[in-house]
């Protein structure tokens, strides 16, 4: 095999792997908002919106978060890597993928269920095995270990099956 062919041949499998590897971008609980706030399908948004997760980046300007701050040397929790990796989805992922997610979300639908930019068109919502193709994730116990663990200095015992009940957020008109 002479150079030239296998330059063309590296470049083909390098435009390839480009192609086929999608980065899938975060578009924000607005806009999960606009299919999963009727009465009809849930009113995941809402239940969202009442929710710890929703309100999590405010939790670190509480007392407890800045006491906890000062006696390990953290100047400012809700400016702290170590701390915003769990408690805001916008300063959790890189820059290029944030898309319309907002830096005021707190835990937003995408943490958990993972960047909408190629799932969020209904005609792909209503076929699981597509949504997931293009990144719906549904949620488990490991996903939430990823910041519900002994890492969390305010860790308490994880149980999987109690906490997902408590923010369970099914839709009734989804085909079963």
């Amino acid at each position: 095999m002479n150079k030239k062919n296998l330059f063309v041949i590296c470049l083909s499998l390098l435009i390839a792997g480009t192609v086929s590897a999608q980065t899938f971008k975060y578009i924000g609980a607005d806009k999960c908002k606009v299919c999963h706030n009727k009465p009809a399908t849930g009113e995941q948004f809402n239940k969202w919106a009442k929710d710890k997760h929703s309100q999590a980046l405010k939790s670190l300007a509480s007392k407890e978060s800045l006491d906890y701050a000062k006696k390990n040397g953290i100047a400012d929790p809700t400016k702290e890597a170590k701390c915003l990796k769990c408690h805001s989805t916008y300063d959790a992922v890189a820059a290029n993928l944030r898309g319309g997610i907002l830096a005021t979300e707190g835990v937003s639908c995408e943490s958990c269920h993972g960047p909408g930019s190629a799932y969020k068109s209904p005609t792909i919502m209503k076929n699981q095995a597509l949504a997931l193709k293009n990144g719906l994730i549904i949620p488990d116990e490991k996903v939430c270990k990823t910041c519900h663990n002994p890492e969390n200095p305010f860790h308490k015992d994880f149980k999987f099956a109690e906490y997902s009940a408590k923010i369970a957020h099914p839709n009734p008109a989804a085909k079963k």
